[in-house]
């Protein structure tokens, strides 16, 4: 099986694979990830033709620099196989992940897995390269998310899915991401947030928030979106091009904090030299630095690397 580098994923855009108008629009937009549905914003109806719309959608190109991915439907439906093998036999060698809603079970990642790689060994595609992205959406998915997470080499994220996981728990609210009328003290959504975090992060997957309906309200997307950009996200779903930049935002570091964490790296790498003196722990400013400063300042200045920012102020050595 192969393995690639986490691909950038602040904003992950969806686009109902019905329709051409969106699939064109999506190809302009500054998102880092473009997923085209074939589940919940596809017609059961439209869904054949919706296949096929996908399939030359990839083909055509036009991608350059997104994460190309589409939602299949879950298990528990009849559309589910001829997403798989339309979809891969069609446009395989130009489809990065296959995301799978409604992920209760390590069985259902091991399925899909399996029928991935034997379209690939058919088509003659190389194994193991289309990744997956697993959604959870209900309890069981939750309390399994960690066999989930290592289900497959081909699983690259654990996905929230808010409004499926909040109707399954009987949650009291309609609006998705918001916290339930009642609930006045703390985070509804901490447990859910941080147990898909913590099995995304053991297993070295990318953790990403689920949408937030309310699309005019770019505002309240950048409070819910800080939240789980806060707990170390990697990113999360935008439903309308208004929410990309917020996501972009709120997923990547400020600028301050990108600069203070390579200048971290330097400083560290050039004490622990024979030039800088051999010194595990040192003085940067007025801060004092050692192995754990740097661990963390690898994962600020991962972020801002793999979201392509710039360096303002560079630390240099002392001259005494």
């Amino acid at each position: 099986m192969s393995t690639v580098s986490p691909r950038p994923r602040r904003s992950c855009l969806a686009v109902p694979g019905s329709s051409q108008k969106f699939i064109d629009k999506a190809r302009t937009l500054n998102a880092d990830q473009v997923f085209l549905d074939l589940e919940d914003a596809c017609a059961p109806l439209a869904k054949p033709g919706a296949r096929k719309t996908i399939v030359a959608a990839l083909n055509e190109g036009g991608w350059d620099g997104k994460t190309r991915v589409v939602r299949i439907n879950d298990w528990t439906t009849e559309w589910t196989y001829r997403d798989v093998v339309e979809v891969v036999e069609g446009a395989g060698a130009n489809l990065d992940c296959l995301m799978l809603p409604k992920v209760q079970t390590p069985e259902q990642i091991h399925a899909l897995d399996l029928l991935v790689t034997q379209v690939e060994k058919t088509m003659g595609y190389e194994v193991g390269r289309i990744g997956i992205e697993a959604q959870i959406e209900n309890a069981l998915g939750l309390t399994n998310v960690n066999a989930i997470a290592t289900a497959s080499p081909r699983v690259e994220t654990i996905i929230f899915g808010p409004a499926d996981f909040m109707a399954s728990i009987n949650m009291k609210s309609l609006v998705v991401g918001e916290q339930p009328q009642g609930y006045d003290v703390g985070d509804a959504y901490h447990h859910i947030l941080m147990s898909i975090l913590m099995a995304a992060r053991a297993h070295d997957k990318q953790a990403i928030d689920g949408p937030y309906l309310q699309i005019k309200d770019v505002d309240g997307y950048r409070r819910v979106a800080g939240r789980s950009a806060a707990l170390g996200f990697d990113g999360k779903w935008v439903l309308h091009p208004g929410q990309i930049d917020a996501a972009n935002e709120a997923y990547s570091p400020a600028q301050a904090d990108y600069d203070h964490a390579e200048n971290i790296l330097d400083a560290y790498d050039w004490y622990t030299s024979e030039a800088g003196g051999k010194r595990g722990a040192a003085m940067l400013g007025d801060e004092m630095i050692d192995e754990a400063s740097r661990k963390m300042a690898l994962v600020i200045a991962g972020k801002g690397r793999a979201a392509g920012m710039s360096r303002g102020d560079r630390w240099t050595p002392p001259t005494d």
